[in-house]
């Protein structure tokens, strides 16, 4: 399993990502999908990653001050 270090990083990576497509690619049209979409996507996925980090890191300090 992943360290919450790890989750926090890879999250902050994802929302980097998907807030410079979210802002740059406006006038960028692909026939599949719009960048500007995906970077919210990514920007979501990126967050959950985040806060999933935070949950993970402050679970295991309330379960080690608890033993």
């Amino acid at each position: 399993m992943a360290s919450p270090t790890k989750n926090f990083a890879e999250g902050a990576v994802l929302f980097g990502i998907g807030l410079a497509l979210r802002l740059f690619t406006e006038d960028i049209e692909i026939p599949v999908f719009t960048l500007t979409k995906l970077g919210v996507v990514l920007m979501a996925i990126g967050g959950i990653e985040i806060l999933y980090g935070v949950y993970r890191t402050a679970s295991s300090r309330s379960g080690k001050s608890g033993s």
